[in-house]
């Protein structure tokens, strides 16, 4: 899902990992995120080998009125982004982070699960309106700090740091596989009838089509100025939109009818598709930043309403028209179901295509950052950019061949978000704003929070089991054919 110049489509995300004074930092998003455009933050000439770094300004949005000046502070040797992003900025940002692959499988959830499956949906979607807005309350009771690793460690210390990082890596991880898989899909859909044999490989042309992408990004991961990466990942929100229209153009063009009869309710498929459905909401890692970026951060929760009403009702009149459309045969993701002589479903499948190429090297940063700030400072910059190029070289290698050995997107996707997605967006929120104003917190917050707590990780538990088992059991009749 990538674009062009989009003008307020560059996301404001800053994944800072306590990086020690005056060093390099980098901002990334998260995949859960999965997650498709985002603005890349850096030093104008900091990420240059051998180059004093000097930090001036720099541009998070294409847009003049969304530029944020990055100013070194010399008392305190910290950087600090000047809070100067409006309501509508911060909306945009917000939308920006949420939609994007999750959206694809919602058609095939809410038919799995039935139409009234789609309280679900909402009522996730007004809980994680609420977990923001605690999020929010958490920054307001310490100013200090800046992401949600350091909310987690006002509530719990170092463990609660540590139990917020080491989540935020594992989403990233399992996205990437699902961003790959995803990759592989759209591939063997996009290229259709060729066929790529190599003497003595025993792999098929859609297997070589993903490793030959994946080789093609591969040297991304060995550059240290991203900037131009970051540009061309910048157009999630209209690549999302533009699959919303196209998902409904199928129909208007008379190719596909929407006479499909939705099911009431599918109870017992309902833990297996909680995880995608939490997993389209996936994006509260980065909603501290949002909220440090904005001038007014009062309108913080008005942010959250609005981002949260939009994305909810995108989401659903999606899940309902794909539905409606295709009926039973509606595949995990959306895209795939759309007839292929159209030329608006070769648009939406090549920006599938598109988008995990130009993500690897981004949704990377975060574990680059940490590796280097783990490197003794008397290494040499040329020897720590080949040990960050060849960990992520490795990475990718295995988040390829994790893709290629369980090649089920939406049970990948629903593991996802069962196992960490809903930790992130529900249960950590709620138990760090209870821990951190636990002094002041009102008795019937308190019940809310914990009956949120309960619910979610009863959830996490139904729904890890159920996507695993199903998992598993693809794995096995995948083997045995």
């Amino acid at each position: 899902m990538l674009g062009g110049k989009l003008k307020a489509f560059w996301r404001l995300l800053r994944l800072e990992l306590e990086p020690p004074p005056h060093r390099n930092q980098v901002a990334n998003e998260s995949v859960n995120a999965a997650k498709f455009p985002l603005s890349w933050t850096t030093c104008n000439v900091c990420v240059e080998e051998n180059k004093v770094c000097k930090c001036d300004s720099i541009d998070v949005v294409v847009d003049e009125e969304l530029k944020k000046e990055v100013n070194g502070d010399m008392d305190d040797g910290k950087r600090h982004v000047k809070a100067n992003s409006s309501f509508t900025h911060a909306v945009i940002n917000m939308v920006g982070m949420l939609i994007g692959l999750g959206q694809l499988s919602t058609p095939y959830a809410l038919e799995n699960g039935g139409w009234s499956s789609a309280v679900l949906l909402v009522g996730l979607g007004i809980i994680c309106a609420y977990t923001s807005y605690l999020l929010g309350k958490c920054l307001e009771e310490n100013s200090k700090s800046r992401n949600y690793q350091d909310i987690g460690q006002n509530a719990f210390g170092i463990r609660g740091r540590i139990l917020a990082s080491t989540f935020i890596y594992l989403e990233i991880f399992m996205a990437l596989v699902s961003y790959t898989i995803s990759l592989s899909d759209n591939l063997s859909t996009v290229f259709t009838g060729t066929q790529i044999y190599l003497p003595g490989i025993h792999l098929s042309t859609s297997q070589l089509l993903t490793i030959i992408a994946v080789l093609v990004a591969l040297p991304s991961l060995w550059l240290r100025d991203l900037s131009s990466i970051s540009f061309l990942s910048s157009g999630g929100i209209l690549m999302s939109l533009v699959i919303f229209t196209t998902v409904g153009l199928t129909s208007v063009f008379g190719s596909v009818k929407p006479n499909h009869r939705i099911p009431v309710l599918q109870f017992h498929k309902i833990p297996g598709i909680s995880g995608l459905y939490i997993f389209s909401y996936a994006g509260h890692i980065v909603f501290p930043n949002i909220y440090k970026a904005m001038k007014d951060p009062s309108q913080f929760t008005k942010v959250s309403i609005t981002t949260f009403t939009l994305v909810t009702t995108l989401y659903t009149a999606l899940a309902f028209m794909g539905a409606k459309l295709y009926g039973p045969e509606v595949n995990s993701q959306i895209t795939l179901s759309m007839p292929r002589h159209l030329i608006v479903t070769k648009l939406a499948l090549w920006a599938t295509v598109l988008t995990p190429m130009t993500k690897y090297a981004l949704e990377f940063a975060p574990f680059a950052i940490q590796l280097e700030h783990w490197l003794p400072n008397s290494m040499s910059s040329r020897m720590k950019m080949f040990i960050r190029g060849s960990f992520g070289s490795l990475l990718l290698v295995v988040i390829l061949v994790l893709a290629l050995l369980i090649p089920y997107f939406q049970h990948v996707l629903g593991l996802t978000g069962s196992l960490v997605s809903i930790s992130i967006c529900v249960i950590f929120p709620c138990a760090f704003y209870t821990k951190i104003c636990w002094s002041h917190i009102s008795k019937p917050l308190l019940v809310l929070n914990v009956t949120l707590i309960v619910i979610a990780t009863f959830f996490a538990i139904i729904g890890t089991i159920s996507s695993s088992k199903s998992l598993f059991k693809s794995i096995q009749n995948g083997h045995s054919h």
